[in-house]
C-alpha cells in the first residue's frame, strides 16, 4: 500500500509524547513503573481534513487548535498519570510505615481537573500576553516621548519581544523537569525525521537524525516574532491603546503568513535566500527547546507515532 502523505507533527508531553495526523491523535507517556501507556482518539474531521486545511494563510488555523484544545487535553492526561503515579507511591509509602493504615489519596487517584487545568492556561495566557505583548508596546511608547521615530520605535519593541522569548527559553531551560520534556522533543522530532527519511523506527537507527526539525513549534514563534516587525512598521505610529489592540488582533494574520513562509523555505531549502533566513534560524533556536533523547524516551515516541499510523492506514484501506 502506498505511503499517507500525511505531515505527521507532534509535541512532547510530561514525561511522554504526542504525535498528531490528519484523523487521529496519539499520546504515549512512561509511568513511574517503566510502562508505556497510550492514549489516542479521532480529530474531529474540519480541522486537519477540511477544505480550510487544504486552503493557503487558512491552514495555519488548526495550529492554534492543535496547541490550545488538543496539545491541553494531551499534556492534561500525562499530567495526570504522573500524578496518579506520584500518588500511589505515597500511598504505598504510607502503608509501608503503618501496615495497619487504610489512607488513600483520592485526589491523587483522580488527577488534576480540567477547571484546574483549563484554569492555569488561562493565567498563563494572561501572563504571556502581558510579558511579551504588552509590555515591549509600554517601553517602546515610552522611547517615542525621547524621540525615537515610529520606524525604529516598532523595531525596538519587536527586537525587545524577541529578547523576552529567548530570555524565557533560557531559563526555562534550566529547570530539570522541563530538561526532560526537552528530551522528549527530540525524541518526538528524530522519530518524525526518521519515518520521513524511510529508516528503520528502532532507537539504533532513529538516534542518527537530528533533534531539530523544520516544521518545528519554536522556529514557528520565531518566523511570527520577526514576521510581526514587519507588520507592525507597516502601521506606523498608533496611540497606545490602538497600538496594544492591533499586536493582539493582529496575531492569526501573522500566524498565518508565517505558516505559509516556513512551509514554502522548508520546501525550497535549495534557494539560499530562505534556506538562510529561514529554515537555518529555526533550526539554531531549536537548540534551546530540544535536548538529546535516551533510548527509552526514543521508544515512547515511536509507541505514539505506531499508533496513530496505524490508525490512519487503517481508515484508508
Amino acid at each position: 500500500m502506498a505511503e499517507l502523505k500525511i505531515l505527521y507533527g507532534g509535541q512532547a508531553v510530561i514525561e511522554g509524547v504526542m504525535m498528531r495526523g490528519r484523523n487521529f491523535v496519539s499520546c504515549a507517556v512512561r509511568r513511574e513503573n517503566g510502562e508505556i501507556v497510550l492514549k489516542s482518539q479521532a480529530i474531529p474531521k474540519n480541522v486537519y481534513a477540511g477544505v480550510w486545511s487544504k486552503t493557503p494563510f487558512l491552514r495555519a488555523l488548526p495550529l492554534l487548535w492543535d496547541t490550545l484544545v488538543l496539545g491541553t487535553q494531551m499534556l492534561t492526561w500525562a499530567a495526570n498519570v504522573q500524578v496518579i503515579d506520584e500518588g500511589n507511591k505515597t500511598n504505598d509509602d504510607v502503608a509501608g510505615s503503618n501496615p495497619k493504615s487504610e489512607i488513600t489519596n483520592q485526589k491523587s487517584q483522580e488527577g488534576l481537573s480540567q477547571n484546574a487545568i483549563y484554569g492555569t492556561l488561562a493565567v498563563s495566557l494572561g501572563i504571556g500576553i502581558a510579558i511579551f505583548f504588552a509590555l515591549p508596546v509600554f517601553i517602546a511608547n515610552f522611547l517615542g516621548n525621547y524621540g525615537v521615530t515610529p520606524f525604529w520605535n516598532n523595531i525596538i519593541e519587536g527586537v525587545i519581544r524577541l529578547g523576552l522569548f529567548l530570555a524565557y527559553l533560557l531559563a526555562i531551560g534550566r529547570i530539570p523537569d522541563i530538561q526532560r520534556v526537552f528530551m522528549y522533543h527530540g525524541a518526538e522530532h528524530k522519530t518524525i525525521a526518521a519515518y520521513e527519511g524511510g529508516a528503520s523506527l528502532i532507537p539504533a537507527a532513529i538516534q542518527k537524525f537530528s533533534k531539530e526539525h523544520p516544521r518545528c513549534g519554536t522556529g514557528f514563534l520565531l518566523t511570527v516574532v520577526v514576521i510581526s516587525i514587519l507588520f507592525f512598521i507597516a502601521l506606523g505610529e498608533l496611540p497606545l491603546g490602538l497600538r496594544l489592540l492591533s499586536r493582539i488582533a493582529l496575531i492569526p494574520i501573522v500566524a498565518a503568513v508565517s505558516y505559509e513562509l516556513i512551509r514554502f523555505a522548508s520546501q525550497h531549502r535549495n534557494i539560499f535566500v530562505f534556506d538562510w533566513l529561514v529554515v537555518r534560524p529555526s533550526l539554531a533556536l531549536q537548540s534551546l527547546t530540544t535536548r538529546e533523547p535516551t533510548d527509552d524516551m526514543i521508544l515512547v515516541a515511536v509507541a505514539a507515532f505506531q499508533d496513530v499510523r496505524g490508525q490512519e492506514e487503517a481508515l484508508a484501506a
